[in-house]
């Protein structure tokens, strides 16, 4: 049976305000009485849409994380891009990821810290598909030699943590309230950066570059 779109609309009021909610308040310290009065709607209309708070909370996290979890950073037919074509495109996704989809994050931050005995299965459904294709990828061009050998998993891990961690570090060096690059400079940045430790050197290309 189809849904009625007013249905519809209230289900998307709902989750809306709820993550909004849960983001900034936390799980414990958001009431449905809160995101009831913020949707614009009655308390009881949420529980009609929802059984209970705690699954209003992962469908808010899932609305949130779908932009996420439907890039694809490598396409199907990869037809041969060396990594200085993908390796900026898996990282301009991640800096999007973190700077545009923060209130996701946030949200599943909090799901780790207060619903820690359900966090593990819900972020790993949404969030291992998107991973797993970005380690597949650096797995299969560190299997033809484009890359020196490293463990895939550690550079995934590698990358999500400079893209993360690099605008807070710099913004504590620098003095800066705003982020010091935009995502086109920082993009550059982090691709030279890894391109320069993955590339394979021949002894001469070394010697050549320790004489210059």
């Amino acid at each position: 049976m189809q849904v009625p779109v007013k249905n519809s609309t209230q289900k998307d009021a709902i989750l809306a305000a709820a993550s909004q909610l849960f983001a900034r308040q936390g799980y414990h310290g958001t009431s449905t009485r809160e995101i009831a009065r913020l949707a614009d709607v009655s308390e009881n209309t949420i529980f009609r849409h929802f059984e209970r708070k705690e699954d209003l909370f992962w469908s808010a996290l899932r609305s949130r994380a779908a932009t996420i979890t439907q890039w694809n950073p490598v396409n199907d037919d990869r037809g041969g891009e060396s990594p200085e074509v993908i390796l900026p495109k898996i990282l301009e996704l991640l800096t999007e990821t973190f700077s545009d989809w923060s209130e996701a994050l946030r949200l599943m931050a909090i799901a780790y810290v207060e619903l820690n005995a359900n966090a593990d299965a819900h972020c790993k459904d949404l969030l291992a598909p998107f991973f797993l294709r970005i380690s597949q990828y650096l797995a299969s061009i560190v299997a033809k030699g484009e890359v020196l050998e490293v463990d895939p998993s550690l550079l995934t891990s590698s990358l999500m943590a400079m893209v993360f961690i690099h605008p807070q570090f710099a913004r504590l060096t620098s003095g800066h309230a705003s982020p010091v690059m935009d995502t086109r400079t920082a993009v550059n940045a982090y691709s030279k950066f890894w391109l320069d430790i993955l590339t394979p050197r021949s002894p001469a290309m070394i010697l050549s570059n320790y004489q210059a």
